[in-house]
């Protein structure tokens, strides 16, 4: 009966067309979906995504013609699109978990009572797409026909939306049209609400989003930032982590890079970083291969640890990116290719972004209107030419370094994991764990970064983000943590686990330590040392590179000379930093992680005591040749 009644709701609201495009589709849990979705939002009309190529090209065109985003570019196949002057980024006050009642999670995730949170949201949703149509794309995350793909649907007013998720992922139609309903589909729901006369989203102080993990479903409304509105990256990781929690596998905030090593070995290396902490530029390393810059699914393959990219395109931070720091990034970016770039500035025909590498204009079109140099806004604070989170949207394939193997239904296999934030006193740019568990614990569960501007209203604030994911786990943290040690534990084969900092700074200058470039040396460090092909120094926090080796990667890979002094600056062992750091993290856990598994707290202080007898031994700074 209830079949019956949704498909008779589509074949009102729908015409003959779009409706024979859903028919096809044989999954009642799709068909009530987006029954319920049109009955609750009430849009003028419906348009049925069947990943046509005349499709994709009218919602490109419709993305122009509604204003969402603007052709007036002089290079082909770029637009630009500017969210609301408040709706710059993910907003945490407002992202909330719907939580069951007798359902408990961290104190340290944000949620609301589901039934409470439902009552508000679709009460925000209520006639939001009356005058407008709605979108439906079906999608896939992960590859085709794979052990890791999960089909999804996501019903949204934006043409922009609807032209990002072409970027972002795979075509799911087809294989959509197969599925019955024994298997998880990922739902989203979302209305940018009523605009303005910028096309932005007029009532950003109703912004909410919300994660029904009961339902597999994610509710966005009033906000356009992709961030928001694009229910698959991170508002869906946080259903993808439940759904491996249950099935025993990872669903993780991972770039994937294939590095090259001796004789044109490749070797595939994960990563988690914080926003804005060097992941997409470790990525996209001139001469090694991008395989994702975001997120992956990671799954236990007769006991190897194989991964793949949930999408395939890239959601980039553009701050910073320029030809000397990121030729490849750069190159891709100012080339012509389909790239949807947002919240920078636009003057004569071009699209400018903080530190770019020139000087930028003094006036132009920007998120906050017309713009000029020394313009404030209505607190009195400088607003910047772009951005500090603008970004730019662009398919994988259109880079010239993009992995063969993205498809890959099998996935690839991990060599190593690395972990990476800002941390200015504490760790060495590079080290390896001892073991799986102490990888995991001291770089991943003690990851603590300086709060970066991807986060609304939050800067300069240190943090403990735990596997740089914590944001997003919609399980108990400590479960959480349990899973990843216990992964590991039952693989044949386990990847090494590595600690990186790119932001070291000197304790008395405030200088960093590194250059940019220098990440690729540290990514070169780590291939070989997966094959045991160089040796390591033992110190109270891990394993570190020896000098001559790094003396020989950095002629190779940067051509240029490494001394003996930048090594011992950059590799000294800081004990009173880093006993600080270990009680920041094992406070945080008490407080934060009702459940944090022992093992996490004797790996900790297993590392305070190293660190205590190396500094009764050799003092508070210990240089690594003092551990030779």
């Amino acid at each position: 009966m209830e079949e019956d009644y949704y498909t008779q709701i589509l074949r009102e609201k729908l015409n003959e067309k779009e409706f024979e495009k859903l028919n096809k589709i044989k999954s009642d849990k799709i068909i009530k979906f987006i029954g319920e979705s049109i009955l609750l939002c009430n849009p003028d009309k419906v348009f049925i995504c069947s990943d046509t190529p005349d499709e994709i090209c009218y919602i490109k065109n419709m993305a122009i013609v509604s204003k969402e985003e603007s052709s007036a570019l002089l290079t082909p196949g770029h637009t630009f699109h500017f969210d609301g002057y408040y709706d710059q980024g993910r907003d945490r006050e407002v992202t909330k978990f719907l939580v069951p009642k007798g359902d408990k999670l961290s104190s340290a995730l944000n949620q609301i009572d589901r039934e409470e949170g439902l009552d508000e949201i679709r009460s925000l949703l209520k006639d939001s797409m009356k005058g407008k149509t709605m979108i439906v794309r079906f999608l896939i995350l992960g590859p085709a026909n794979s052990a890791f793909t999960i089909p999804c649907v996501e019903c949204t007013d934006s043409w922009y939306v609807a032209h990002s998720v072409d970027l972002l992922y795979r075509h799911g139609y087809d294989e959509i049209c197969k599925i019955k309903d024994n298997i998880d589909i990922f739902f989203t729901l979302h209305s940018a609400g009523e605009l303005d006369e910028n096309m932005t989203s007029k009532n950003y102080e109703k912004k909410r989003i919300y994660i029904d993990y009961k339902e597999n479903t994610v509710y966005s409304v009033n906000t356009q930032y992709a961030g928001n509105s694009v229910g698959f990256k991170k508002l869906a990781l946080r259903l993808a982590i439940r759904k491996a929690h249950k099935e025993g596998w990872l669903a993780e905030h991972f770039m994937i890079i294939g590095v090259y090593g001796p004789d044109g070995r490749k070797t595939y290396l994960a990563g988690a970083f914080p926003s804005a902490c060097g992941k997409t530029s470790t990525a996209m390393l001139e001469g090694e291969k991008i395989l994702s810059d975001d997120l992956a699914y990671v799954r236990n393959i007769n006991g190897i640890c194989k991964a793949v990219n949930v999408e395939c395109g890239i959601f980039g931070i553009i701050q910073g990116v320029n030809p000397v720091d990121d030729p490849l990034i750069y190159k891709t970016i100012t080339s012509p290719n389909e790239i949807i770039f947002s919240n920078i500035l636009v003057k004569d025909g071009k699209v400018w972004w903080l530190d770019m590498g020139c000087e930028l204009p003094e006036e132009g079109i920007n998120y906050s209107g017309k713009w000029y140099k020394g313009k404030k806004d209505e607190k009195g604070e400088e607003i910047l030419p772009s951005h500090k989170n603008a970004r730019y949207t662009i398919s994988l394939k259109a880079l010239p370094n993009c992995d063969e193997n993205l498809d890959n239904p099998d996935g690839v296999e991990l060599g190593g994991i690395i972990f990476g934030g800002r941390d200015y006193r504490g760790y060495v740019p590079v080290q390896q764990g001892f073991d799986w568990v102490h990888g995991i614990v001291s770089y991943g569960v003690a990851l603590e970064t300086e709060t970066t501007f991807a986060i609304v209203g939050e800067e300069g604030k240190y943090e403990i983000n735990i596997m740089s994911i914590q944001d997003f786990v919609s399980i108990p943290l400590g479960t959480y943590i349990k899973n990843y040690i216990e992964f590991g534990k039952n693989l044949k084969k386990v990847p090494f686990v590595f600690g990186v900092n790119y932001f070291l700074r000197d304790l008395k200058t405030g200088e960093f330590l590194n250059s940019r470039k220098d990440k690729h040396v540290w990514i070169k460090w780590m291939e070989l040392k997966v094959h045991n092909d160089v040796k390591a120094i033992e110190t109270p926090t891990g394993l570190i590179p020896v000098y001559n080796d790094l003396k020989t990667l950095f002629k190779k890979v940067l051509k240029k000379d490494y001394t003996k002094d930048d090594y011992i600056k950059q590799f000294t062992i800081r004990v009173p930093e880093n006993l600080a750091k270990i009680e920041r993290v094992i406070k945080f856990l008490n407080e934060k992680v009702e459940d944090a598994p022992e093992e996490v707290f004797k790996i900790l202080n297993e590392q305070k005591e190293r660190l205590i007898k190396a500094r009764e031994k050799f003092g508070d700074y210990i240089s690594p040749e003092k551990f030779i």
